[in-house]
């Protein structure tokens, strides 16, 4: 046919052939699939259904080599392309987390652009210690607290009843989206969090029971802590209070001590990221109280590591080393086979990373503490794998450092530009703020020209 008849234009198989069954969206493996937003697996689904290759790519607006690389196995995760083929497939965009426009996203997450509030900063670290005091003991320790802290989502179709299979996919998404922050930065998956946190809310109106209801408090919390980490991750720190806030009432509801520790152990790294290592203190002793009543021996460790870091930050070396020996002891207590889900990041490797940690931001003000540092460093460097290139680019540089401070000029070279070549391949504001030490180290030392070198690739690292 010609221009105008339209025969042989974008779609025309695909108006022409069979579309997709409605019941096929609605099988168990397709919708565990579509939860996470395994499109590889969804096309492979599609195809046992007799939806050919052609006809994928025809109903999805992408050519037939695009549709040929995604059933081999390539991740599909911009947000645009998501929708477009949930929408040419006839998939609710609910199914997959989708269900969410920008004015959602700004009831969710916070303003646009990650714009902060007018409030004073100290009186927001204020506000949230008073909420997480309310959360933790029951009572407005620090004064009462007012006011929400997001508003609710837009309401968005949404399940009527909901099952346990439902909230398994919600924590799925939540395994799926983490492994992505870890591995690439929170500014790589922290739009898809919250498209799945916005489908997730909406949830905690649909019918269900007991059992049900509680565990999806629980998987809601921890998915509104990692919307909370990436927010962080990529700078919007009042939209990181928010979730968190709402994290901690969504972990209290669901009655597990764990995970509001966890919660509050990862607001304080938000604080201790600001300078302020007295409010971040605070909030890791009240989620030491919510570690040992829940009996984890896994989370007093963590807390227990984090309070030597806001110690070590506000110049105090003896508490600071006394509680690192109280985290190394509690951690070879731990029964790491039966910890909960959200206290297993901390392995034996984290411990020696907290430990060089603790020790570089002593070395900062002792150079003896490099002595302590490095080795655990080291440790830390030659176990974390490329799933976990965030941490291993915070301990390269925090390595280089050391190496720096005690006057191993020209390894401290090269193992910082190992840190960069990590750093680059992440989308992660924080990865620029744990390398200022190793930058300001490098320029003092700017008459060596190794450390010339590594100081300007550290200029055009920033830059960038």
């Amino acid at each position: 046919m010609d221009a105008n008849g339209g025969g042989n234009g974008p779609g025309s198989e695909a108006r022409q052939g069979h579309t997709v069954p409605a019941e096929a969206w609605e099988q168990a493996e397709m919708r565990a699939a579509l939860a996470v937003r395994d499109v590889s697996a969804v096309y492979r689904l599609l195809r046992k259904h007799g939806i050919s290759q052609r006809q994928i790519a025809a109903l999805t607006g992408q050519s037939q080599s695009e549709v040929s690389e995604i059933l081999k196995g390539r991740q599909v995760m911009a947000y645009d392309v998501l929708t477009r083929i949930a929408d040419g497939l006839g998939v609710q965009r609910g199914y997959m987390g989708l269900a969410y426009d920008e004015a959602t996203a700004i009831r969710v997450v916070g303003s646009v652009g990650g714009q902060q509030a007018e409030e004073d900063e100290s009186v927001k670290r204020r506000r949230f210690l008073a909420h997480a005091a309310q959360v933790t003991m029951g009572a407005a320790v620090f004064g009462p607290e007012s006011g929400t802290w997001s508003a609710g989502p837009a309401r968005t179709p949404a399940p009527g009843r909901i099952g346990m299979t439902d909230v398994r996919q919600v924590e799925a998404a939540t395994r799926a989206l983490r492994a992505l922050d870890y591995q690439y930065g929170g500014g790589f998956c922290r739009d898809a969090v919250v498209a799945q946190l916005s489908w997730g809310q909406q949830m905690l109106e649909a019918n269900g029971t007991e059992v049900v209801k509680n565990r999806l408090f629980v998987a809601l919390a921890d998915l509104h802590s990692l919307a909370g980490w990436t927010s962080f991750d990529t700078g919007l720190l009042d939209s990181a209070r928010g979730h968190f806030a709402n994290a901690l009432d969504l972990a209290k509801q669901g009655d597990n001590h764990p995970l509001v520790a966890n919660v509050l152990y990862r607001m304080g790294r938000v604080y201790l990221h600001q300078d302020a290592p007295n409010d971040a203190l605070k909030l890791f002793q009240l989620g030491q109280i919510a570690a040992q009543e829940s009996g984890s021996e896994l989370a007093v460790s963590v807390l227990c590591a984090n309070e030597a870091w806001a110690y070590a930050m506000m110049g105090n070396e003896e508490q600071a080393v006394k509680l690192l020996g109280r985290s190394k002891d509690e951690f070879e207590r731990a029964n790491l086979a039966e910890a909960e889900s959200w206290v297993k990041f901390f392995t034996e490797t984290d411990v020696y990373a907290m430990v060089g940690t603790v020790h570089t931001v002593l070395a900062q003000q002792n150079a003896d503490h490099t002595k302590y540092a490095i080795p655990a460093l080291t440790r830390a460097v030659d176990t974390y794998d490329d799933d976990m290139a965030r941490s291993k680019a915070f301990m390269l540089s925090a390595l280089a450092t050391n190496h720096l401070l005690e006057g191993d000029i020209d390894h401290g070279a090269k193992v910082g530009g190992k840190a960069i070549d990590c750093a680059e391949s992440l989308k992660s504001e924080r990865v620029k703020d744990r390398m200022k030490p190793l930058r300001e180290e490098a320029e003092r030392r700017s008459n060596n020209p190794d450390a010339r070198d590594l100081a300007g690739r550290l200029h055009d690292f920033y830059a960038a």
